[in-house]
């Protein structure tokens, strides 16, 4: 079975077609600038299995046209890797916010796309783009079943303790808001992974999963299942982030409204693209940028790093509390990948908490991802997290 796997933002958009029988990837990419009016050429990425990678600037001035590129290039005589579009058994998209009325991946119908929209209050920033790709990968490709695979699908387990926040219920019971959470996708194929490794049956672990990117979540998870996250009503509550605050006392916001006489919407592009990282350091929310600018000597971006790896800790602390007992520390995401020396000040210093960080690890414990000593009580593991595969698994049981 292949399965064409979409992941669209608001002017990217990623791709990956898989053969499932033995999940290779048979060719990936992205469109970027989509839509955007930029100095720079929007351009497609396109690699196929064991074949060069081919960048071409283009016009790409919707997520439709994005689409039917992805489509030429995988039907290209020369480079492609297949030879007809019937070849490709299903589509999975991620969506970011499914509400209370999508809790689980499902197989797309039009009540199904009315509901998903619907949840773009939510989401606003986000939601939109997914819809975007799914409308143009039905005109692309019609008849092929889309699967729509959401990010909070994994925490809508809950318990209602962890869920709630402490406003008068009716808005609740009128609007739906409540905790709903984020990075699902990732979550759950981390804490398989970390099932697989440990040697831990899923349904007997327990773990803290950090998905540290430009957005970043830590989630809870008690036997295999989330029972707490960071995210919240909208994926801008939490720790902090490239471009958003995070956690924050709610009155600041109308103390700054006040203060700058600037609007709901002014405030609300504040907090989600000028705020986190980028906010604190006055120059970017990259942590690439932020390491380097730190080694020259500015301070504020030594000041960033600093409160995003404090925060993780705090996180972290506070879900061993929640937990009781915890197996297993997880890191993902590109931040939490790539950058070894932050994952180690977020869990430094907690010995007596059980995890000794080893400072002195081989090329293979590298290479495994393991970062603390054999003899520590919580083992602290980094995974390069594969939600594309969990969108394709996930699509594929659907359609069977």
């Amino acid at each position: 079975m292949k399965i064409l796997v979409i992941n669209c933002g608001s002017s990217s958009l990623k791709y990956q077609l898989m053969e499932m029988e033995n999940k290779e990837v048979l060719a990936s990419g992205k469109c970027d600038r989509i839509g955007v009016q930029s100095i720079n050429k929007p351009f497609i990425e396109y690699k196929r299995l064991g074949g060069e990678e081919i960048i071409e600037e283009l016009d790409l001035p919707d997520h439709t046209v994005a689409c039917e590129k992805i489509v030429e290039y995988l039907l290209n005589p020369e480079f492609g890797v297949i030879s007809d579009l019937s070849e490709i058994d299903a589509v999975g998209h991620r969506g970011v916010h499914g509400g209370e009325s999508i809790r689980e991946s499902v197989i797309i119908t039009d009540e199904i796309l009315e509901l998903f929209e619907k949840c773009s209050d939510f989401a606003p920033l986000h939601n939109p783009a997914n819809l975007q790709g799914i409308n143009a990968c039905m005109k692309t490709m019609p008849g092929v079943p889309q699967v729509l695979v959401l990010d909070t699908a994994f925490h809508s387990d809950m318990p209602e303790h962890a869920a709630m926040y402490a406003i008068p219920y009716e808005y609740y019971e009128k609007y739906g808001v409540k905790r709903y959470g984020f990075h699902g996708t990732s979550h759950k194929y981390v804490t398989e992974e970390a099932s697989r490794r440990l040697g831990i049956d899923i349904e007997d672990i327990n773990m803290i999963s950090c998905h540290l990117g430009n957005g970043a979540s830590v989630a809870a998870i008690r036997n295999g299942k989330s029972v707490d996250t960071s995210m919240g009503f909208t994926p801008l509550e939490g720790l902090i982030m490239g471009t958003r605050s995070g956690d924050m006392d709610p009155a600041i916001i109308e103390f700054i409204m006040h203060r700058d006489n600037i609007s709901i919407e002014e405030m609300t592009t504040i907090l989600n693209k000028k705020s986190g990282l980028l906010g604190i350091s006055g120059v970017t929310g990259d942590v690439r940028d932020l390491k380097q600018l730190m080694n020259d000597g500015n301070e504020r971006a030594k000041l960033a790093l600093e409160m995003f790896t404090y925060r993780v800790k705090k996180y972290i602390g506070a879900y061993m509390a929640v937990l009781g007992h915890v197996d297993v520390i997880t890191f993902e995401g590109g931040i939490g990948e790539y950058n070894r020396d932050l994952v180690e000040n977020c869990v430094s210093n907690m010995e007596d908490f059980g995890i000794k960080v080893n400072r002195n690890r081989t090329e293979e414990e590298e290479a495994q991802g393991v970062i603390t000593t054999s003899d520590s009580r919580i083992k602290v593991l980094v995974i390069r997290t594969n939600e594309e595969l969990k969108i394709a698994e996930e699509t594929m049981e659907l359609v069977k």
